[in-house]
């Protein structure tokens, strides 16, 4: 089975935007939904071609990455920026291993 890189991305901004709407719902925090809704609309435009440079996505992604690990760091808390730091290097993998 071949999953390719576009899948991967499609299913990490499913992801993401979950976990925007819940850091709302849980915690009310506005600036959850509204980042993860933008970071989730150029990774779209990544995925549906409109931005066409793979590494876009990929800068993003480590943007993400830096983000998320910042936070845990100093939240010191797995959920949610534990979580989310492991599936954006896992999707970072991904989108480059081919499988």
């Amino acid at each position: 089975m071949h999953i390719n890189a576009n899948t991967i991305l499609w299913i990490y901004i499913v992801l993401l935007v979950v976990g925007g709407l819940m850091g709302y719902l849980k915690a009310g925090s506005k600036i959850s939904l509204i980042t993860s809704a933008s970071f989730a609309a150029v990774l779209s435009l990544c995925a549906t071609g409109v931005i066409f440079q793979r590494y876009v996505a990929d800068i993003i992604l480590a943007v993400l990455l830096v983000f998320f690990a910042w936070r845990l760091t100093k939240s010191k808390k797995f959920m949610p920026n534990g979580l989310m730091l492991i599936l954006t290097i896992a999707a970072l993998a991904l989108r480059h291993l081919h499988i």
